[in-house]
């Protein structure tokens, strides 16, 4: 598959983990498909770890756990294909899942071809229990293979965690996304954490192979398997912005069948989810404040020459954070200018002697889509 802007869509667990079941998938997927997430972009329905049974069949193939698909995959990805959305399965480049179901090593191809015949438009495969003495990057590649010459087009999602240096071979391997963190919890400091680490390999993502942050945690509240301590709407504005500007994928993580309204309103935010799959897939870049790791100021170019351009506290302080205009490419001496709201307050951004300018509070953003404009 070619999978020219990042993928959107809701998985099973961050929320759930292991209690996943048929109809948790297909009442999400009603929801999914009816609330209006669908319309903002979210159209894969995926279900993570443990829908398996504990031992393949004689024939060397998976078995989906019948307590919990009594009708199978092929019904469940039929259904949610009926909804117009896209299904998507986990499976593991090691001898067990992270959960020690079945996993695929040695198996890449007869289980690329079950998941064709599944009719699965979307794999997660992650990196547990990895063989020693195979190299990751073969077993990627192998199952790379596998899924392009399964008989239907299936997006891989490489879930390596960043480890063994992911980003240096990870475009080889046939990956359309390709996840650079260890799993995210729905703290702030899980959050900044992820953050921070994106500064050093922001070359290695974009368009045919995108950097994968993790799923959301916006609106899970500290409920859930990834729960724990759960974050302030400004925390969670902070997450959503940030793998906008990013350009990871937006895999939504909390029960969408009770998402309250706030939530709701984040994921939904059409200037941000403009950002994130602007056709032009740009390399974003940052610039930190006094080269502290806690201010990073989050740029991208996008396809219609405006700038999506973000301050980031990850402070437990207010902060008074500025730019010139020079920084970004905009010269005062050329007569050009900005302007550009907040893209969560509507605020206009503050622009004095050609600077840009914000007092932004602990764990807060200001974002903006900057248009050049001509001095009049």
């Amino acid at each position: 598959m070619i999978t020219h802007v990042p993928p959107m869509g809701w998985n099973t667990w961050n929320t759930f983990a292991g209690e996943v079941d048929e109809q948790l998938v297909l009442s999400s997927a009603d929801i999914l498909a009816e609330s209006g997430l669908k319309d903002a972009g979210y159209e894969y329905v995926v279900i993570d770890d443990c829908w398996a049974l504990k031992e393949r069949d004689k024939n060397g193939k998976l078995v989906p756990n019948p307590e919990k698909f009594p009708h199978g995959m092929k019904y469940v990805a039929d259904y949610i294909h009926a909804k117009g959305l896209k299904f998507g399965m986990y499976s593991c480049c090691g001898t067990m899942t992270c959960a020690e179901f079945p996993a695929s090593f040695d198996r890449e191809y007869t289980d690329a071809r079950t998941f064709a015949e599944w009719d699965v438009d979307f794999l997660k495969y992650d990196y547990c229990f990895k063989p020693s003495s195979v190299e990751g990057k073969l077993l990627f590649r192998r199952m790379g293979l596998a899924l392009a010459n399964s008989g239907r087009d299936i997006l891989f999602s490489g879930c390596s965690g960043g480890l063994d240096a992911t980003h240096e071979w990870i475009g080889s391997t046939g990956a359309n996304m390709w996840r650079s963190t260890p799993d995210i919890m729905d703290t702030w400091e899980s959050i900044k954490n992820l953050i921070i680490r994106q500064y050093d390999i922001l070359p290695f993502g974009g368009q045919g192979c995108f950097n994968d942050m993790d799923m959301l945690v916006v609106g899970m509240n500290g409920r859930g398997h990834v729960g724990l301590k759960g974050c302030t709407a400004d925390e969670y504005r902070v997450h959503f912005a940030a793998w906008c500007l990013l350009g990871s994928p937006l895999m939504i993580g909390c029960d969408i069948r009770n998402m309250d309204a706030e939530a709701k309103a984040i994921l939904t935010n059409p200037a941000l989810i403009a950002i994130d799959r602007d056709a032009r897939c740009a390399h974003p870049y940052i610039i930190r404040q006094s080269d502290n790791d806690e201010y990073p100021l989050i740029v991208r170019h996008l396809a219609d020459g405006d700038i999506a351009f973000g301050f980031f506290n990850l402070s437990d302080s207010a902060a008074n954070l500025w730019i010139p205009l020079a920084d970004l490419g905009i010269s005062f001496t050329q007569g050009k200018s900005a302007e550009g709201k907040d893209v969560y307050t509507g605020k206009p951004l503050a622009l004095k002697n050609e600077t840009l300018f914000a007092t932004v509070p602990p764990h807060g953003c200001e974002v903006y889509r900057l248009k050049i404009k001509d001095i009049k």
